[in-house]
């Protein structure tokens, strides 16, 4: 009889579990508001669907010399990142995985990648581009960013919540290092945070641009 009832209550945790798992995925993919990253799935009716954190407008350049702003992202889907050409830890692997974004979707104009470098004042326009040839990456879909290092770092670490550790990012000054993608929507609101250095996480990122393609 114990047995029985021991089964009978992991059965109903089970589906309960299962249950609210099935809610939130028909809901689709949450917001991210904050460095904790908590989830938050907020709908279009609710008074907190204004206040949803959204990227801030911003100016940079990529390895073709050209700017890109947020008017480069508008209406689209996209994957940012933070690296440096002369890494020779996470970053190289995090290019490796974004390799696999861009192969994905190289013939959708829908979904685009940026990689800021977090030392740009060596990571130069001409750097970039040498990078971008040695790796492959498409001019117009992987933007591979450089500019003024205040503004890269202020984005990164105020408004992607880009840091060493969830909840915590540091000071602006200090040096940026975070294996994180970060997946945002057409409206330039995050929607997912990824462990950049890992190929099976890519797996996630592709299964939620595609329930970010049936949201918009």
């Amino acid at each position: 009889m114990k047995l029985t009832t021991n089964f009978i209550v992991l059965s109903l945790i089970f589906c309960v579990f299962f249950s609210c798992d099935k809610s939130k995925k028909e809901e689709g993919l949450p917001f991210i508001n904050s460095a904790e990253f908590t989830p938050e799935w907020i709908s279009p009716d609710s008074p907190n669907y204004p206040e949803i954190h959204t990227i801030p407008p911003f100016n940079f350049t990529n390895q073709d010399g050209q700017s890109v702003t947020e008017k480069t992202v508008e209406g689209k889907i996209y994957v940012a990142n933070f690296m440096f050409t002369s890494c020779g830890s996470i970053c190289p692997k995090m290019t490796d995985n974004m390799k696999i974004l861009q192969d994905k979707y190289s013939d959708d104009d829908a979904v685009i990648l940026l990689s800021h470098s977090v030392m740009p004042e060596t990571d130069n326009v001409a750097v970039l581009k040498q990078y971008a040839v040695e790796k492959g990456c498409l001019s117009g879909k992987w933007h591979l960013l450089t500019g003024n290092k205040d503004q890269i770092y202020s984005i990164a670490k105020r408004q992607y919540f880009a840091g060493d550790s969830i909840g915590y990012y540091g000071k602006l000054n200090d040096f940026l290092h975070t294996e994180n993608f970060i997946l945002v929507d057409g409206k330039r609101r995050i929607r997912g945070v990824y462990n950049g250095t890992l190929p099976i996480e890519m797996e996630r990122i592709i299964e939620d641009i595609t329930t970010l393609k049936k949201e918009n």
